[in-house]
């Protein structure tokens, strides 16, 4: 290693602190969104998003998955808990001193209602619920609904259990149910169920997290496993943003 190279930047440094590049890490930290679309709220050409995407995707902080509404199309997603990891390394190298204490659990002030969407009701939004719940306690009211409702799948109650968490009672229902009701966040997690999310009074924050149908994989139970896992992940950092404000 040179001596050039020695004293340069954390690469995540110089990857996340390209102002281009940095609009679209806060967006997406936001939502799971298209190329269109982030062209459209950065005002930018497609070309020059989809090359910056193309950087943030070889630094492992943007991952793209094909759409399940329509595959000539894709969504990028944020990886935070490495853009975390990152920031870490990056604050060490400065100097040890800067090394980033783990922040205390997020406490969400005032009570809100969180509203999970995909299409059967049957695994993802039930495994959502039933997650923040978990975690948020009695600080927010979690709910789940879909556009096309069918029994919940086993495999869902079951990986469920092994978080420890019994959602074998819950019922699948129709999002016309919910419809007039008032939420603070309504999130989709179905690129489907996106397309025909109706109006909810209020104007609650809408947020879009493009993940696979589990029972749709082809290798079974452990699509469950990591469809939790993520489902967790994502959910901690949703009642971050909460308690944030």
């Amino acid at each position: 290693m040179t001596v050039r190279e020695q004293h340069a930047p954390p690469g995540f440094l110089r990857l996340a602190g390209h102002p281009l590049r940095w609009r679209l890490l806060t967006e997406l930290a936001r939502s799971d969104r298209q190329v269109r679309e982030l062209t459209g709220l950065l005002e930018q050409p497609q070309s020059l998003v989809s090359y910056h995407l193309g950087q943030l995707r070889a630094g492992g902080l943007v991952s793209a998955r094909r759409s399940s509404a329509d595959r000539r199309d894709a969504y990028y997603r944020i990886d935070l808990a490495r853009c975390g990891e990152l920031l870490t390394e990056a604050g060490q190298a400065l100097h040890p001193g800067l090394a980033l204490i783990p922040a205390p659990a997020a406490r969400v002030r005032a009570r809100t209602r969180v509203l999970f969407l995909c299409t059967g009701n049957s695994a993802r939004s039930q495994m959502a619920e039933a997650l923040l719940r978990q975690l948020a306690g009695d600080a927010i009211e979690a709910a789940s609904a879909g556009s096309h409702p069918k029994p919940l799948h086993p495999d869902a109650v079951r990986v469920m259990r092994e978080h420890g968490i019994d959602i074998s009672g819950q019922r699948p229902k129709h999002l016309d149910t919910l419809a007039g009701q008032r939420f603070g966040y309504v999130i989709s997690l179905c690129d489907r169920v996106r397309e025909v999310c109706p109006e909810f009074p209020g104007h609650p924050q809408a947020i879009h997290w493009s993940i696979a149908d589990p029972s749709g994989e082809p290798d079974g139970y452990p699509a469950f496993g990591r469809v939790a896992a993520e489902l967790r992940a994502r959910v901690g950092f949703l009642l971050a943003r909460i308690a944030g404000g």
